[in-house]
């Protein structure tokens, strides 16, 4: 009776220390309310209809003079890939994932859009000076996730205004 209630324990703590350390991590960061939105989104059609259609993606001028990003992630790549934002405006990320749980970092700062699929997360973002910035993903995504980065140039807000929408999503024309 011993030896069978031994081998169950010895199955049952390492299955549990694999959890506890692989999703425990991820879900501290991620509020609970994210789980239990009512407002999701379908990650299989998110790109077809609304919000994020390729069309809306990058980054527009609002009328308050602010900034809304959209990006869509998804195995292994942020789409759109470049995002050009102008410097000392507020800057609105919204971010949704077509298929697993990513984390959008922007190099040199403190700034981490973390997603997960069926759900929109947003963050505010602001950057005083023009300047250049990596965004990889720091969210284990699968096989491809090291090559999984995206990139951020900051330029003068004059700058900003003169580029097209295809200009402010293209880090070479500039």
């Amino acid at each position: 009776m011993r030896s069978s209630k031994l081998r169950w324990w010895l199955f049952v703590v390492p299955v549990a220390l694999i959890l506890i350390v692989v999703r425990f991590p991820y879900m501290v960061d991620v509020p609970v309310w994210k789980f239990l939105d009512r407002g999701s989104i379908d990650p299989a059609t998110l790109h077809l209809k609304g919000e994020f259609v390729e069309s809306n993606l990058g980054s527009a001028e609002q009328s308050d003079g602010s900034v809304l990003v959209r990006i869509v992630a998804q195995q292994y790549v942020f789409v759109p890939q470049c995002v050009v934002v102008p410097a000392g405006v507020p800057v609105r990320v919204r971010m949704v994932s077509a298929d697993a749980a990513h984390a959008l970092t922007v190099e040199g700062t403190s700034y981490t859009v973390k997603v997960v699929p069926g759900s929109v997360t947003e963050q505010k973002l602001q950057f005083s000076q023009a300047g250049d910035y990596a965004m990889p993903c720091h969210e284990f995504c699968g096989a491809g996730h090291y090559a999984m980065r995206a990139h951020l140039r900051v330029v003068p807000r004059d700058q900003f205004r003169e580029l097209g929408p295809a200009e402010r999503v293209n880090c070479d024309a500039h």
